[in-house]
């Protein structure tokens, strides 16, 4: 793998004036990642708060530069296999979904080393 681009990531747990805590991921001054506050009675804070009941371990962070809002939005989680099924089966309810192979674990990993190669 050739690196393009590095990054001297900080990942912080900070606490909002109204006592929210979140996690901020800054990739240097004035250029973060903050997480979506669940606790915000609003359309994305409402979502966030609903999805962590189920997938506690997915987050949402919304990209601030500059001190302005990009727009843009980091989304993610940890999961074993079977938690990723739940989720991609909720996401995509279709038949075109259906029609796509469940990929292997080996199949996956030996993309992975050829990745590396």
């Amino acid at each position: 793998m050739e690196v393009l681009k590095e990054w001297n990531v900080k990942v912080k747990l900070v606490r909002t004036k109204r006592g929210a805590i979140l996690h901020l991921i800054e990739l240097e001054p004035g250029h973060f990642y903050i997480e979506q506050n669940p606790l915000k009675d609003s359309k994305y804070g409402v979502a966030y708060r609903r999805i962590k009941e189920n997938f506690p371990e997915f987050y949402m962070f919304w990209e601030i530069k500059n001190n302005h809002y990009t727009g843009k939005l980091l989304a993610g989680a940890f999961l074993e296999k079977k938690e990723i099924d739940e989720f991609a089966t909720l996401l995509a309810k279709s038949e075109d979904f259906k029609r796509f192979e469940e990929a292997r674990e080996e199949k996956i990993l030996e993309e992975i080393k050829n990745l590396k190669g």
